[in-house]
Formats: C-alpha cells, structure tokens, sequence
C-alpha cells in the first residue's frame, strides 16, 4: 500500500494572496514590466486553450495577459513575478507529521497536489516542519500538466510510486479534487470526514483489510 497527501490545506496552511492579479501586477512593476490598465480584466480571461483536467502554469497565463494587451517584457520576467507573488509564510498541520509517519510505515510516500506555480511547493516544503527525505515522490499539477481530479496525475503518482493505482491511498481536503483517486479504483481519505490525527488509524484499518484480502 502506497500513500500520497494532498499538500496545501491537508499538511500544511498557507497565506496566499487576497488579490493574485494585483499581486503579480505589483511584482510585474518590480520587474519594469507594463502593466496594463485594465490588468484585472486581461488576468481573469482564459490566455490559454487547455484540455480539460489539464494544467495551465500561472506563468504561461501571465505571459499570454501580458501579450493580450501588447506588452512586450524582458524573458522570464513573469516567471520571476509569479515566483515572488506567491511567497507564503507556511504553518505545518497538527498532526501532519504523525500521519506521514504513519503512511510511511506502510510503504511509500508521495506528495500530490494541485499548484500552478513552479517552485512554491518545494519552497512550501522548506518552510514547514518535512523534510525532503520524507516523500519518496513529489508530482504537481504545474510539473506533470495535469490537476486532480484528473486521473492522469494519481496515475502518474502511483507509477513513480511503483504501485497500482487501486494501492494508492490519497489523503486530501477536497471532496471533488482528492476524491477523484477513487475513478481510478484508489481509496480517498478525505479530511471533510475526518481529522489529521485520525488518520494514522485509518491507514491501519486499510493495511489490515488488505493483508487479509
């Protein structure tokens, strides 16, 4: 049995902030990119034509606006503005090292979240009480180009993971996001339902029920 965790919101919280688009717009400016008038306008529009489930990293929305409006920009200065637009000060969960504790006494550890901005989750991660070492795998949305509830990233999870996708069991906080592992034949432990420090004996429940299927 294999566990993956949802990350922001389920191990760790997060500030995030209150008005993204005037937040990359302030970073933006830091930047000497113009940024246009009607800049809440161009952020709020659909840039890119994405198939449904997939991905679209903030920088690659942010460069489109930007185009959108006929701003020309120095390269790579929207990746650097949405890097530092989202900066969080990361508080651990109670409970979250426990329960990765415990899913690592099952087996292998992963981390599987929904982020469209490169770097954060590893800058999350730096921030709050895990280390690296203690997730054999990371996937990402913005990595791998595809956000949960999609099947493509559980599947991706449980390969890195080196099991099936009927082995993984996900732990996250959103019904409809970390629920989706269950279309792939996974076990979701949704934290609507239960806690942090119940979770530890949920894991032992499911690797008891399994070792006698």
């Amino acid at each position: 049995m294999a566990v993956s965790f949802d990350l922001f919101g389920t191990l760790v919280t997060a500030d995030r902030p209150d008005d993204p688009a005037a937040a990359v717009a302030t970073e933006l400016a830091e930047r000497d990119v113009t940024v246009p008038d009607d800049w809440g306008d161009a952020y709020a529009e659909p840039h890119v034509d994405a198939p449904d489930g997939a991905e679209v990293p903030l920088p690659a929305h942010v460069s489109r606006a930007l185009a959108s409006r006929g701003v020309d920009y120095e390269h790579n200065a929207a990746r650097r503005a949405v890097v530092a637009a989202f900066d969080p000060a990361v508080e651990t969960r109670a409970g979250a090292l426990e329960a990765v504790d415990a899913a690592r006494e099952r087996g292998p550890v992963a981390i599987c979240s929904n982020c469209s901005v490169p770097e954060l989750v590893g800058r999350t991660l730096v921030r709050s009480d895990f280390e690296r070492a203690d997730f054999d795998v990371i996937v990402t949305s913005v990595g791998c180009g595809w956000r949960k509830p999609a099947p493509e990233i559980f599947e991706l999870t449980a390969e890195e993971l080196g099991v099936t996708t009927e082995d993984l069991v996900h732990v996250g906080d959103d019904p409809q996001a970390d629920g989706g592992i269950e279309a792939v034949g996974g076990t979701a432990l949704v934290l609507e339902d239960l806690s942090l420090g119940d979770v530890p004996k949920r894991l032992a429940a499911l690797a008891e029920r399994r070792s006698h299927d």
